[in-house]
């Protein structure tokens, strides 16, 4: 028997007493064009895997992106709009620990249209966003009571792809800060580029790193880029080749190589892939990876800590359609994926010892759930 609730979720953000630590709040993004009023607050009991609402936004168009900042009371959610080339908007909400509710600060234009990554920096004084129509990115400024500034800086990509379909112009993807604050990685889907910037934690400025960009595998479409905890490697999931491409990070200079592609689906698998997100396990020796289009699995794979290399472990459906995104739980536990196509989505069990997922048969009833995040109560 299926057992139903309701979900969301982002980070966790400072040390907790073992017992703070099973009841967190989860909160989500959703796209509003459907059943969706926009951003969902839920207090979570991670060892009985139950989430109880305690809260929801209204009045936000398309809050689909999210991030949590560091100290857990500010969130900082995009408006993914399109228009006449600056329609797209970030949020600021305060965050309210005692009851899970959000309060709305205030709003500023994204740079561009459909921002679709949002990331705030380890000095809590910078909001990054991505604008995937526009090809562009922008930096915001956050003011003392955590409202947002005007931009002060935006860069727009150049190039093209392959793919005429997909890749016509730059198409922005993720906004991924370096462990140490200094570098910022932005996957460009529409150029196979992952461009690398020096990030001024105290300007908020952007420019060339040294390595000014990686390339990936033409016609491969990068998407989310996420680093190992041991800050020796980084991967990148791709989303229309349904590949992971591994790289040997070189923390001093912010540089890329690559050192493994490895196939996100399944053997024989012929169909589109429509790859989305990538996280790996907290001790760094997993790896797992979503693909939406017709194949609807998570690749698990086991990371080798000497080389970064990757090795197939197997596939888990999702049990749903649109695998958008997807979180490990705090606790390490449980791996809950973001189902945008079926408006649930489904919690299963993670083996600690061996990485392999397995179905609770607990789902979460979530209108058109897109971002998963959590923060620590």
């Amino acid at each position: 028997m299926k057992h139903f609730v309701t979900i969301t979720i982002g980070l966790f953000l400072s040390l907790q007493s073992p017992a703070q630590k099973n009841e967190v709040f989860l909160i989500t993004g959703t796209y509003t064009s459907g059943k969706s009023e926009g951003i969902y607050v839920y207090r979570y009991l991670q060892d009985k895997t139950e989430a109880s609402p305690v809260f929801t936004t209204t009045g936000i168009k398309n809050p689909s992106f999210l991030a949590v900042a560091p100290g857990g009371n500010k969130i900082y959610a995009v408006s993914e709009m399109n228009g006449n080339g600056d329609a797209g908007r970030v949020i600021a909400y305060d965050f309210d620990p005692s009851t899970g509710s959000m309060r709305k600060l205030n709003e500023q234009p994204s740079g561009g249209d459909d921002p679709c990554y949002v990331t705030v920096d380890k000095t809590n004084k910078w909001v990054i966003v991505g604008n995937y129509s526009s090809g562009s990115l922008s930096v915001l400024p956050i003011q003392a009571d955590g409202s947002l500034g005007a931009a002060v800086e935006k860069i727009n990509h150049t190039g093209s792809g392959p793919d005429k379909n997909r890749q016509e112009k730059p198409h922005v993807h993720a906004t991924v800060l370096s462990p140490d604050n200094r570098f910022l990685f932005v996957p460009d889907l529409g150029t196979d580029k992952i461009m690398i910037y020096h990030f001024n934690e105290k300007t908020g400025k952007l420019k060339s790193a040294k390595q000014p960009f990686a390339k990936t595998k033409p016609a491969s479409g990068p998407r989310h880029f996420t680093f190992h905890p041991s800050g020796k490697f980084a991967y990148i999931m791709e989303e229309l080749s349904g590949s992971v491409t591994a790289f040997r990070y070189k923390a001093k200079s912010g540089g890329l190589k690559a050192i493994q592609n490895i196939s996100s689906v399944p053997a024989g698998f012929t169909g589109q892939a429509g790859s989305a997100d990538i996280h790996l396990s907290a001790d760094g020796r997993f790896l797992y990876a979503s693909n939406r289009g017709e194949s609807n699995t998570i690749a698990m794979y086991a990371v080798n800590p000497a080389d970064g290399n990757l090795s197939l472990i197997g596939h888990q459906p999702t049990l749903g359609k649109g695998p958008r995104n997807f979180s490990i739980t705090p606790d390490g536990l449980h791996l809950i994926v973001a189902n945008q196509g079926s408006d649930e989505m489904v919690i299963f069990s993670r083996n600690m010892e061996t990485g392999i997922l397995t179905d609770t048969g607990k789902r979460i009833a979530v209108p058109t759930p897109v971002c998963i995040a959590w923060r620590i109560n």
